[in-house]
This record gives structure tokens, sequence and C-alpha cells, in this order.
């Protein structure tokens, strides 16, 4: 061995750490520097890192005094195995320590005695870093598990839930009579990095969460809570949050933010719905960000007393399914069957033996976006409670045709589609239709129009924007667009004058 330079060796020794070495490569570095085979010693004898070459029964022979090195009752000790010198060096003050063992051929030096001391000391302090990067990795996942366990009961609207799940730290959201929900999209690799870089101490995020959504692994849902006093249009989030997001999609061109309307917080669901349509005109805009300003709900323009006659009659078999198959079928009308795997923390196949329980019972075809549209909606009237003092409905449940022939549900339908009726848009109308029609498959749609399956999809994207639905990512906004153009054209059995089929016709009325 070389003269060695204690100052020498103990700056490349941290400048070695600096780069993140392991405690291996301290290992190896520190056998090669001083000639000796290496070993770490963890309490119970047990070797976490060693040198190659390292003689492991040394360890089993000198388990008494490494016993004592561990508990404090020696801090080092040196002893003969064969014709090798064997150094035992505890490292640390809080018992039990660990122990830095190293063997050779010949007496230490003392430049060496000391660098073995001073990697020993780094090698504790690396422990430690690393004991204390693993349980705050523990309390990140269990205050991402938390998060997303008050915004599961907000979007059932169970507000109470919410803040029993949080305990005497509830936060600031739960306090605030509205919320808007932003939905960033960015790449899957970054929701960790951002969740953590704007938590603060409590596993929140000021006035907000950041929650990794389950389904769809690019996306970050951020409900952040509003400020009193702001208007329907004013835009007031109450948090720094709001601003860090729009910062985040100016400076990075593959990030998109979709925002809703203020809701109140107990319409989580409702606000989550908005941000969805929102970001799917955000990805297809410039700014890469859109809050939502989409038409009027249909719900509360139906006749609620035949609607909701309509909506049970239509949801009865169902409801006669195990809990788990309701579940999961009222996700799989709008989510695809993957997501609702990641969702529900379950299969894709127990997805689908599911859905193939729910299709049996209601005797239809869950695969045909107009079946799904149809069930979506009878449920959504179905958990509506009836209008006080309004009468009961007349036996004999209309069909849904007939109310989407009423002409509240007519003008809103009107209304809705309308941005597609504008000449420069004038191809959209029939290519959403035409896609409809073929139970939204691209090629399919291509092929009846002509088109390539790419212009088709062109299309799609600026119809995205000019409805301010959803219709290529998660297609919750599909089902909007499946009841205005019934609700525009009562024709059954007929064709549209671009000589495609109604969206509802098969060779049968409408459901």
């Amino acid at each position: 061995m070389g003269e060695l330079g204690r100052e020498d060796g103990l700056d490349e020794l941290l400048r070695m750490v600096q780069r993140g070495a392991s405690p291996a490569d301290v290992l190896d570095w520190l056998g090669r520097r001083t000639a000796t085979a290496v070993a770490w010693v963890c309490p119970g004898d047990r070797i976490e890192a060693a040198t190659d070459g390292f003689p492991h029964e040394a360890v089993e022979v000198l388990g008494e005094q490494l016993e004592r090195l561990a508990d404090g009752r020696l801090g080092a000790a040196t002893a003969r195995h064969g014709d090798l010198e064997v150094h035992l060096e505890a490292c640390g003050r809080q018992a039990p320590r660990p122990v830095l063992v190293t063997v050779g051929a010949a007496g230490r030096s003392r430049e060496a005695a000391a660098l073995v001391s001073r990697a020993g000391g780094l090698l504790r302090l690396l422990g430690e870093a690393r004991r204390a990067d693993h349980s705050a990795r523990g309390y990140e996942e269990k205050a991402r598990a938390l998060r997303f366990a008050v915004l599961t009961a907000l979007m059932t609207g169970d507000v109470t839930l919410a803040r029993r799940m949080t305990h005497r730290d509830v936060p600031p959201l739960l306090d605030a009579p509205r919320v808007r929900v932003h939905l960033l999209h960015c790449p899957p690799a970054d929701r960790d990095r951002l969740a953590s870089a704007f938590q603060d101490a409590s596993g929140y995020h000021g006035a907000g969460l950041m929650v990794h959504c389950p389904a769809f692994l690019d996306h970050l849902i951020c409900p952040i809570a509003e400020r009193e006093g702001d208007g329907e249009g004013s835009g007031g989030p109450d948090d720094r949050l709001a601003g860090v997001l729009r910062r985040l999609v100016c400076e990075n061109r593959d990030y998109a933010l979709g925002v809703s309307r203020p809701h109140p917080i107990a319409a989580t669901a409702a606000a989550y719905g908005e941000a969805v349509n929102a970001l799917a005109v955000a990805r297809n805009s410039p700014e890469r960000l859109a809050v939502y300003h989409g038409s009027p709900s249909l719900l509360p323009l139906l006749p609620r007393p035949a609607a909701l006659s309509w909506a049970r009659a239509h949801v009865e078999p169902l409801l006669g399914e195990a809990k788990i198959t309701q579940d999961v079928t009222r996700l799989a009308v709008t989510f695809p069957r993957s997501a609702v795997a990641r969702l529900l923390g379950i299969s894709r196949t127990t997805v689908t033996a599911h859905c193939g329980r729910a299709e049996r019972a209601l005797r239809a075809d869950l695969g045909d976006v107009r079946v799904r549209a149809a069930l979506d909606l009878a449920l959504a009237l179905d958990a509506l409670p009836p209008e006080p003092g309004a009468e009961a409905a007349a036996p004999g449940a209309p069909s849904l045709a007939h109310l989407l022939s009423s002409e509240p549900a007519v003008d809103w339908a009107t209304g809705f589609l309308e941005p597609l009726d504008e000449a420069a848009h004038r191809d959209l109308h029939t290519t959403l239709r035409t896609w409809v029609c073929h139970n939204t498959d691209a090629q399919r749609a291509a092929e009846a129009l002509s088109v390539s399956r790419n212009t088709v999809r062109a299309r799609l994207r600026t119809a995205e924007r000019l409805l301010n639905r959803d219709l290529l990512t998660t297609g919750s906004g599909l089902h909007d667009i499946v009841h205005a153009l019934i609700a525009t054209d009562h024709r059954a059995h007929s064709r549209d004058r671009s000589g495609h089929c109604a969206p509802w016709s098969r060779g049968g009325s409408a459901p």
C-alpha cells in the first residue's frame, strides 16, 4: 500500500458519496485504498455489504466481540484470524451500533486507521439517510392513500366521511363551501415528483389536494377550494396551487390542464366530470389550458316523473345483481374496462365477468355506445330525488326516444350541437353521427365517409373543442352526443340527409 494522504482520501470519499455512492461502493473504495477486505456488519451479525474475497467466517468466529461492540461495551477491537489481522470498529453512539470490519495481512498505518474511521462514520450516515428516506417514502405512501380516500369520499358526495377520515387534521379544502377541480395531464413519471414537491407538512397541498388518478396514469386530480364571495365566473381558487398548475403548463409542452366551474364541495364528482371535458379541449388548444364552459346538463330538462319512471324500469334488472356487479357496471358505462380494473383494484378479467352478468340481467350489449349512454342516463336519473309535490308517474314507463322528443330536450340538443353546423365545420356533424352509428369505430366511420381514419380523428378532436366534451380520452362526453343526436332526429328506422343511419338505429327503435 502506498502512502496515504488522509485529507485527500477523505475529499475523494466525500465526492464519491455526493455522487450517490452506495455502501458497497464505499467499501470497495476503502478496500482498494487500505489493501484490506472490508465488511459492514449490522446488529445481529448480519453482513449488509462486503468486498469480494472477504472471509465471512471471521464474523462468525468474532461473534462475541461483535456483540460487545454493537451494544456499546467496546469501541474498537483487534483480533487474529489465521495469518490475517482483523480490526473491528463500532460506528455511532446509539446502540445497537453497526461495525466496520477490515481484514488484512499486515498492521494498518495511522493514515489508514483514520480513513477507516471516517469511512465508517459516512457509512453510518448513509444508513441513517437510507432509513430516513424509507420512512419518508412510507409517509408519502400513507399521505397519498389518505388523499385518495378523501377524494373518493368527496366524489360520492359524503363530505362528513371525508372529514372523519382526516380526524383532527382536517385539510382546508373540506371547510370550503365550493370547489373547482383542476385536472392536470402530465407524464406518469412526473406525478410523484409534483405531489411531493408541493405537499405541505400535513400531507395535503394547502387549500387543495393533488391525487393520483388510478384509472388514467397521466392524470393528477386537483380539487382546490374556492374563495368566499367569488362569483361563478370570477375564478378565485383560494390557494397558490392553481397558479402552480398553470405555470407548469406554461413551462412544459407535454402538460395540459382542464378546470371545472365552481361547485358545492358535495358535488365534486360533477366538477370532476367538467374538468375531464375541459382537459379534452385543453389538449386540442395552443394554450393547453381550458376552463369548462359547456352547455347545461340534460337531466333537469327532462320531464321528471316520466324520466324517473323510465329510469327505474331501465335499471331495475341490474339492482337484483350483487353490489360489486352494480359498482363495476356504473363505472364501465363511462370508463374503459382497464381503467375500471385499476379504479377498483381488481383484474380486467373480473371486470369483464361482472359486465357479462350485467348484460345478461339487462339483456343488452354494453359494448354498444348507445346502450351505455342510455344506461348512464338511467343511473343518473335514478339517483335523483323526486321533486317535492310531484305527482306519481302514470303506470307504464315511456321510452327514451319519447323523453328526448320533449321540447326542452330538443332545445337543449339543438343548442348543444349548434357549433357543428357552422359553415367552417360543415363536415363535423356528419362525421360525428357516422362515428356514433358505427359504434365509435373510427376505421369503419372513415370507410363509410370515404376519408382516412386520421381525418375522422382530427374532426373528432375539433368537435371536442367546439362542444366542450371529451370524446377520445375517457369518452365521458360521448353520452351527451348520443342523446343530442337522438333528440334532434326522431325518425326511427330512418336515415339522415347524408345517407347515414340515425345514431340509435340498428334495425330497431331508440332504447
